[in-house]
């Protein structure tokens, strides 16, 4: 998530604040640690029930919003209201029961993470797997610790989570303090990096897989875009394009399904044959990036296995496509596509400078997916911050000056990006792609949620609100026609 926020918010912006973020880091850290200590002897000083209504009045909140959403993000709210207002209702429930299930629930939870990254880090073997492995090893000793019931028998379950979301908070605060003071540009482009001291194998897990990445620019984007928007870019409007082919649509046959591994990892039609799917990116002013193997490579499932690993040997020629129309007349056209407005021309291009002179291909550690993942990422750089913040917002006068610009914009960007549901979920994406690998499906997943960040929709609320007026001013124009009849009448 570190990184996921240096790429949104920008080096610039976060520089200026690495002492207030490392302060906040270490306040949230003692507080986690003090807050794990407290429940392991069986006699609980933090307020349960006030935590309990908070987590209720949110989830409420969200649920009552949640139909304002647009598309995914009006799942995403759903999910999370239901959520809290589940996990609300079991501590107040109390007693035995209602701990139990939320203690058998977070241990689930961190078991099926913890195998999974194992496994995965295993069987694709990317650089720094063995790191991977040693935190799925972590999360697997956590879920032993919440499914067991000593010290305190299932009572301080929800102090144990609360105290261990406040310590990685913290940490996460801490490490995005002292990582932005030292950076000269943002890690979108790949060489931050090169060289990282840091020790989360989740945020570098994939730090420095392509080191010919080139530097952003350093200066703030000049661009004026509105605050909000109230949907996707209309056709005609520009707009940076990320096309996804799914598995399950670009098969040649008719599929097996096969639910969640042919939305994510690969389809296999009725003949046998393996397909992945492919992603691409279209940005206006002629930049495609569509990385292709240059030779066919063999599929078939017992050769599959070994395809995966990302080791040299797995490494062939490759070939970027020309452009959308050429690959779609010579296969068809893609079958999802996620716009995004809020982007930065001149650092996509700059990316692409550069990217494109590498040709080489591997299935998972550079492919098509990767591949338009880096570029979209080099693309949002700032993007929340120029949506958020005064520097975004329309009429406000143009500053050359990035340092100047970033002292005039608060943090409220910060904390909308922190708030922000959709940060989550690609962070997610986002971690198992580097402890797996970058898949179409994965690729489309974490396009959708940087929209959402890049191009903030309005708030629930604030639509709400604006629904109810426009329905009162609509009811009040039919009041006074029906009495301007009434009094025709008479």
């Amino acid at each position: 998530m570190v990184r996921l926020v240096m790429i949104l918010l920008g080096v610039d912006y976060l520089r200026s604040r690495w002492r207030t973020l490392s302060v906040l880091g270490w306040i949230s850290l003692i507080l986690g640690v003090v807050i794990f200590i407290d429940a392991l002897d069986n006699a609980l000083y933090f307020p349960i029930a006030p935590f309990a209504w908070l987590l209720l009045l949110e989830g409420g909140a969200t649920l009552a919003v949640a139909w304002t959403g647009m598309g995914g993000q009006r799942t995403l709210r759903y999910v999370k209201g239901f959520a809290f207002c589940v996990a609300a209702a079991l501590i107040l429930a109390g007693h035995h029961h209602g701990n139990f299930i939320l203690s058998m629930l977070f241990g689930t939870l961190f078991l099926a993470d913890g195998l999974l990254q194992i496994v995965s880090a295993r069987v694709v073997r990317y650089r720094t797997w063995r790191l991977a492995t040693i935190g799925g090893a972590l999360e697997i000793a956590l879920a032993i610790f919440f499914f067991q019931p000593f010290p305190t028998h299932y009572v301080g379950t929800v102090p144990y989570c609360l105290g261990l979301g406040l310590i990685f908070g913290g940490w996460n605060l801490i490490l995005l303090g002292t990582r932005v003071r030292r950076l000269a540009v943002n890690p979108a482009v790949g060489l931050a990096g090169e060289g990282s001291t840091s020790t989360n194998p989740h945020a570098d897990a994939h730090a420095d897989a392509h080191p010919d990445a080139a530097p952003a620019p350093a200066a703030a984007s000049s661009r004026r875009a509105p605050l909000r928007w109230d949907g996707p870019p209309a056709a005609d409007e520009p707009a940076l394009t990320v096309h996804v082919w799914t598995p399950v649509g670009s098969s040649k046959s008719p599929a097996r399904r096969q639910p969640i591994v042919d939305r994510y990892i690969a389809a296999v039609d009725r003949n046998g044959v393996i397909s992945t799917g492919h992603a691409a990116l279209e940005a206006p002013g002629g930049v495609y990036i569509s990385l292709y193997p240059g030779v066919e490579i063999d599929r078939a499932p017992d050769e599959f296995t070994r395809l995966l690993r990302a080791t040299h040997e797995n490494d062939v020629p490759g070939v970027f496509q020309p452009d959308y129309v050429t690959e779609s007349h010579a296969w068809c056209p893609s079958t999802v596509q996620v716009r995004i407005r809020n982007f930065d021309p001149a650092r996509l291009t700059t990316f692409w400078d550069v990217y494109r002179r590498d040709t080489t291909y591997n299935l998972t550690h550079r492919n098509c997916s990767s591949s338009v993942s880096r570029a979209l990422e080099a693309a949002l750089e700032g993007a929340a911050a120029r949506a958020w913040g005064a520097g975004g917002a329309e009429g406000a006068e143009p500053v050359d000056n990035a340092e100047a610009a970033t002292r005039r914009v608060g943090w409220g960007p910060f904390w909308r990006v922190l708030t922000t549901p959709e940060l989550w979920v690609a962070a997610q994406v986002r971690k198992r792609a580097a402890t797996m690998a970058w898949t179409p499906g994965l690729t489309l997943d974490y396009a959708r949620a940087l929209s959402m960040l890049a191009d903030p929709r309005r708030s629930g609320w604030v639509k709400m609100a604006r629904l109810a007026v426009a329905a009162m001013v609509e009811s009040r124009r039919e009041w006074r026609a029906e009495d301007s009849d009434a009094g025709n009448v008479r």
